[in-house]
């Protein structure tokens, strides 16, 4: 049978769930056919294909030729090693992703049973009543039977940004966005019977360009590169120069180029921001973007909304005030059960405030198992509570008043307007922002006073008037207001947010609150979670400077607050604090806030209360709406750039300690013999340092991640290279080559001699083993670039334990293993070998120390 819908009778309260789940089961449900994953074959090849790949193929290959296929076998398993273990990473990040975008199911508002319910998007089904509000995503071919200022962005479809007004009638294609106003439609066609569903059949998903990371870590790789080949043509060189034979110079030129390539670099990078990126889901930020994990510890301005980020985002109406009186209301949650206390004479007016404003709202709480569960906007929920809580249900209210008009709730306007049949005629019901509504209803003096006394109190301010709606648009309904009171909702602050604002502070980072809210709401709100510091500005969006620059000198304040602010403020303010070198940090849940969050480096929508269109234009998405789960999330980023330069330090410092033979062999001229061979700096580079570079990847966040400003820098700079090339790499070097010579004397040789094979083969063990010891301590010396190894807890990284422990498993089995052995041409040292290498783990922590300590004071 097939998805699509007729228009054939229908319930007026929509599909009864047992018909829906009929429909579902014969339907199947509504989600577009899979695109098909990427061929893992192809995906395995490009491993084996790339720069690196291609260059140490033809290594490989003019080893073969040059008569040793040994090296070139070796060569070729690092090739495939590398290649398998890349290809793992990519595959497992796209199931990570795959699995990630699950924990965001889109959920849709019907009608079922007669009830609102919210459902998931799977579940639609044909002839299913959908009700639509301003963000939502359309999730299937609807036809619209009722509209009230609809506006539908289609550019996913057409490509036209100007969003199109559609009539009842028209229809509403899956994959586009409610952009304004709200609509009642009906199911038509779900799944692969969507236009939708038709257009992807026929498009190819365009690839996304590289990022800033991807761009960086690709510059680095390629200038390593570049100095491997070029140091390799130079012992090429060196080596007939000094009269060896083309064959054993070429193989020189191999080693050397070898062991300067970074083989995992990649690989590692790629695990470390999946790591991250699966850790900081598990604490409710999503990250849509891998490289968005990086990015997000470089933040210096953090600009935040208040409700439901700041706040609970659960609502409640705790005072209203009537010409008549003021009542306090008390309540828990969205109960109804709460008490109502007007001052005598007030009851009345209460009461209808609490109707008209209900009746002009959309969102409900509606009961679900015995409790009640919000259906809709936060606030509007709350205005229905408050007219259950005064013994008056609106919905039955309005059963024999149907509404006329609506306009919906727009951050131009600031108000919503519903005109509904009352016994006089048609009525005109207006809920709004009090500076939009008290002008309406020539309104001012006390009205005006009492918003000011409950924005102090920090609640958020609403304005409830009514009139007779004298003509048919929006203009005549509001032309004769009578002001029916203010309504003061509290959202109190969130749990931890205080103290997630004193560890971005901690970590340098400006904050800045933007919100709709009154002036002197937003100060108190902002004081009450620590954002507003003393002397910081409260600025009015309509009173912002035109100019970017101007507006970009105003806001970079820590602790500015921004108030009646609109998602077009938030854009300017973004590209502002950017034009002054800022990373920025921009939260949003609304539909317009889209391109605030993309002009920001890290846009981060609602996950819990957000719109569909703010949680496509984000980099992440926080799963619980919480400001905490921001900084959070920082943290992991500031980790992440640490790991890639801990990564880095241990592998440069490896490449010093496998390029000092060939040096030593080449300033020589060839009087003292090599140390390591190739395969030896192979078995290194692929056997016993990948493990606890990896493992150096996956490293916690530092306790001190959040105290002091972000790192901004390159990934390789004058610190890395100096800790690599002049500290850690020339003492593990200085420590194999005179364990190396050491052995080579005590065993009789003499300088320009050469030495007897199976003494050079324990003089060349010994120094494979100086080697990999060394790397033992320089994977703990990596932890970190501040504090000395045993200033921090040994089971703070257990992967590193176990790395080391695999490594010394491994280094055994190369040592031990005579076929293995005779492979790498050594043989295991004697005990005075063994004494001379065990010096590379204290000379290392020593040397790691002395420089730490030396920086310090610095």
């Amino acid at each position: 049978m097939p998805a699509t819908s007729s228009p054939t009778a229908r319930p007026a309260g929509g599909l009864t769930a047992e018909q829906a789940r009929a429909r579902l089961a014969a339907d199947g449900p509504n989600t577009l056919p899979a695109p098909r994953p990427p061929s893992p074959l192809r995906q395995f090849v490009r491993q084996l294909t790339h720069f690196f790949a291609l260059m140490l193929w033809v290594a490989a290959g003019l080893a073969v030729v040059g008569g040793m296929p040994q090296l070139g076998i070796a060569i070729a398993v690092v090739v495939v090693v590398n290649g398998a273990f890349a290809f793992v990473q990519e595959y497992r990040a796209d199931r990570a992703g795959q699995r990630l975008r699950e924990l965001l199911p889109l959920r849709v508002t019907v009608l079922r049973d007669g009830e609102r319910r919210e459902v998931p998007a799977a579940e639609l089904v044909r002839d299913d009543v959908v009700l639509l509000t301003a963000g939502d995503r359309v999730c299937a071919d609807l036809r619209l039977e009722h509209v009230a200022a609809l506006a539908v962005d289609e550019a996913t479809l057409t490509g036209e940004s100007v969003p199109v007004h559609p009539e009842a009638g028209a229809t509403a294609w899956a994959g586009t966005f409610v952009a304004q106003g709200e609509a009642r439609a009906v199911v038509t066609a779900t799944g692969a019977h969507t236009r939708l569903a038709g257009i992807a059949a026929m498009t190819r998903r365009a690839h996304r360009p590289p990022g800033p990371l991807a761009v960086r870590l690709d510059q680095v790789v390629r200038v390593i590169a570049v100095i491997a080949v070029a140091v390799g043509a130079l012992f090429l060189a060196l080596s007939w120069w000094l009269g060896m034979g083309l064959t054993a110079g070429f193989l020189l030129a191999v080693g050397v180029t070898v062991a300067l390539v970074p083989e995992g670099l990649l690989p590692t990078v790629t695990l470390s921001l999946a790591r991250a990126a699966h850790v900081m889901a598990g604490r409710n930020a999503l990250v849509r973007r891998l490289e968005s994990v990086e990015t997000l510890g470089s933040t210096t301005v953090i600009c935040t909304d208040k409700t439901g980020t700041l706040t609970a985002g659960q609502m409640s109406v705790v005072r209203v005030w009537t010409p008549a009186g003021a009542a306090s209301v008390h309540g828990t949650g969205y109960d109804p059960d709460g008490a109502v206390d007007a001052e005598p004479g007030a009851e009345a007016a209460v009461a209808e405030l609490a109707v008209s404003a209900a009746r002009c709202a959309e969102g409900r709480a509606v009961l679900r198992d015995g409790v009640r569960t919000p259906i809709g906007d936060p606030m509007e929920v709350a205005l229905h509570v408050l007219a259950l809580r005064c013994g008056r249900d609106p919905d039955d209210e309005a059963a024999g008043h149907p509404e006329r008009l609506r306009v919906p709730f727009d951050p131009q306007r600031r108000r919503t307007l519903a005109v509904v049949d009352g016994p006089a005629g048609p009525a005109a019901l207006v809920v709004g922002a009090p500076d939009a509504v008290l002008p309406l209803a020539g309104a001012g003096g006390e009205p005006a006073a009492e918003v000011e006394r409950m924005a102090q109190r920090g609640l958020r301010v609403l304005a409830v008037a009514t009139g007779p709606a004298a003509g048919p648009g929006p203009a005549d309904a509001e032309a004769d207001l009578r002001l029916l009171g203010l309504v003061g909702l509290q959202d109190p602050p969130r749990d931890g947010v205080a103290a997630a604002v004193t560890a971005a502070r901690g970590a340098r980072m400006h904050l800045t609150m933007i919100t709709g809210d009154h002036p002197t709401t937003a100060r108190a709100i902002g004081e009450q979670v620590g954002i507003a510091l003393p002397g910081s500005p409260v600025l009015v969006a309509a009173d912002l400077p035109a100019d970017d620059a101007a507006l970009g000198a105003l806001v970079d304040v820590d602790g500015a607050v921004v108030a009646r602010a609109t998602p077009e403020d938030k854009l300017r303010i973004a590209r502002a604090l950017r034009a002054r070198g800022h990373v920025v940090a921009m939260t949003g849940d609304g539909v317009n806030d889209g391109p605030a969050l993309r002009e920001a480096d890290i846009g981060i929508a609602m996950g819990a209360s957000g719109t569909d269109v703010a949680r496509e234009a984000a980099d992440l998405v926080l799963l619980d709406d919480h400001f905490a789960t921001i900084v959070t999330a920082v943290e992991y980023g500031r980790a992440t750039f640490a790991n890639i330069r801990r990564f880095l330090t241990y592998h440069l410092t490896d490449n010093v300690a496998e390029l000092a033979p060939f040096l030593l062999w080449g300033l020589t001229g060839g009087q003292v013999p090599l140390a390591l061979g190739v395969l030896q700096i192979l078995a290194i580079d692929i056997g016993t340092d990948l493990l606890p570079a990896l493992a150096l990847g996956a490293e916690p966040p530092s306790p001190r991640a959040l105290q002091g400003p972000a790192r901004t820098g390159r990934l390789i700079d004058r610190r890395v290279l100096g800790r690599a090339f002049g500290v850690l790499g020339p003492t593990e070097a200085a420590v194999q080559l005179g364990a190396f010579v050491t052995v080579l004397l005590a065993g009789g040789w003499r300088w320009g001699q050469e030495a007897p094979a199976g003494l050079l083969a324990v003089a060349s063990g010994t120094a494979f083993t100086a080697v990999v010891l060394g790397q033992l301590a320089n994977a703990f010396a990596c932890r970190s670039e501040h504090r000395p190894v045993g200033g921090w807890s040994w089971r703070g990284n257990p992967l590193l334990l176990a790395a080391v422990t695999v490594e010394l498993v491994l280094l055994g089995l190369f040592l031990a293993v005579p076929p293995v052995a005779g492979l790498l041409g050594h043989a295991p040292p004697g005990p005075l070998g063994w004494a001379l290498a065990a010096l590379a783990v204290p000379a290392v922590l020593l040397a790691d120390l002395a420089h730490k300590r030396l920086t310090r004071r610095r």
